[in-house]
């Protein structure tokens, strides 16, 4: 999963990394639409495969968005590797961490129905687990959770649990993660709550118990009816991607030296569900970039799932300006023309990013269905290529 120190790369720096064909490319693909109205978006196929083959993905999308909607969209390579299966547009591709931003989303949801507050403490949201927790979380508050505040520790699961045990917890996905709310809470944190930034999954599987007791609805349920359905997000779900024992949507890979290793799609090919508030999601391109529309959209001040004011509240950090805030990490870049904010995502099979300009309005998405550091470049490569495309036709 990703962590604080890998969201500090610089997209400054990329340009010197792409080759000239991919320069060549973007010089080469067509101009967007000067007609706003204009509905079909441009294809980045042209921009996305140099880079693709550069890196040996399987497959690998992107997306460029403003607050009016799609601009340009892509995705060229294949399902599964060395297999004839094309990807499509339409494909899903795992988001990981980027799911976070979308816990986030949901519950200020809550806090705009006055369902939730931000300050709302732990011992006051899950009073059924007070007694067995930690004192030092009682007072953790839910802003708190979801800027990483929390003193969770780093890692994903507790040490004394493997993964497998986890995904072996008894129940439904929520009561998993009320089981997974039970160990932790009881653990000593890390570093004293409210001290410092950690970057913990932990954090936001104990927010999503929160708006599940606040509901008495599973957080899958609660991302349909609050996020995805709203925005028409249609291709949105949980986990692996596709149908165990198909290639009918991108498969999951790894890379071990050169050697590609494609992971098929099933309950044990994905983080835990315990975890899924942090981790789980995946969707089409271009419902994601449904989603980065919104919080652009909010940004300009314009009507959507949440009023303006509350999406900036999601987008700044209540511990100062650089500092993480609801699922988005904010960075400076001449290219955005300042303030920018970015998250990126992996459950170590795949990959994923997001950049986010609300000074000049529109973002970057780029996902491949590969883990490891070729993935990591790949898209990082994808993602400045798309802003070099859009800022040359300003």
């Amino acid at each position: 999963m990703l962590k604080r120190s890998t969201a500090k790369y610089s997209l400054d720096h990329i340009a010197k990394r792409i080759a000239l064909f991919v320069l060549f490319a973007v010089m080469l693909a067509p101009a967007f639409p000067r007609n706003k109205s204009e509905a079909t978006p441009e294809s980045l196929d042209a921009v996305l495969e140099p880079i693709r083959l550069k890196y040996d993905l399987p497959a690998l999308a992107g997306a460029i968005v403003t607050s009016q909607g799609l601009v340009a969209h892509g995705a060229v390579g294949v399902r599964k590797y060395r297999v004839a299966a094309p990807v499509t547009i339409d494909d899903q591709f795992h988001l990981g961490s980027d799911t976070k931003a979308m816990t986030a989303t949901m519950l200020a949801t809550l806090v705009e129905q006055g369902k939730l507050k931000w300050d709302v403490t732990l011992s006051d949201a899950l009073p059924e687990l007070a007694p067995q927790m930690d004192p030092a979380y009682r007072s953790v508050t839910l802003q708190q959770l979801l800027s990483h505040r929390a003193g969770f520790t780093a890692e994903s699961w507790p040490i004394a649990m493997s993964i497998d045990d986890i995904r072996n917890l008894p129940g439904t996905p929520r009561e998993q993660r009320w089981a997974y709310a039970q160990i932790i809470l009881g653990e000593p944190p890390a570093i004293p709550p409210a001290t410092k930034f950690l970057y913990s999954n932990r954090s936001y599987a104990i927010a999503g118990v929160v708006a599940e007791r606040a509901m008495n609805s599973p957080w899958e349920d609660l991302m349909r009816e609050r996020i995805f359905e709203p925005l028409g997000m249609t291709t949105c779900g949980f986990g692996a991607m596709g149908t165990p024992g198909e290639v009918d949507q991108p498969w999951q890979h790894t890379l071990f030296l050169t050697m590609h290793r494609p992971i098929g799609p099933g309950p044990r090919a994905d983080n835990p569900p315990a975890i899924g508030p942090a981790a789980t999601v995946h969707c089409s391109i271009g419902d994601w970039a449904k989603f980065v529309q919104a919080h652009l959209r909010g940004e300009k001040g314009l009507a959507g799932i949440l009023a303006p004011e509350a999406f900036r509240k999601l987008h700044t950090s209540p511990y100062g300006a650089n500092e993480y805030a609801f699922g988005w990490i904010p960075e400076d870049r001449a290219w955005g023309g300042g303030r920018v904010l970015m998250h990126a995502g992996s459950n170590t099979q795949n990959f994923a990013v997001v950049w986010l300009s609300p000074l000049r309005d529109f973002a970057v998405l780029a996902a491949t269905n590969q883990g490891g550091d070729d993935a990591f470049h790949g898209v990082d490569d994808a993602a400045y290529a798309m802003i070099l495309r859009f800022n040359s036709r300003r």
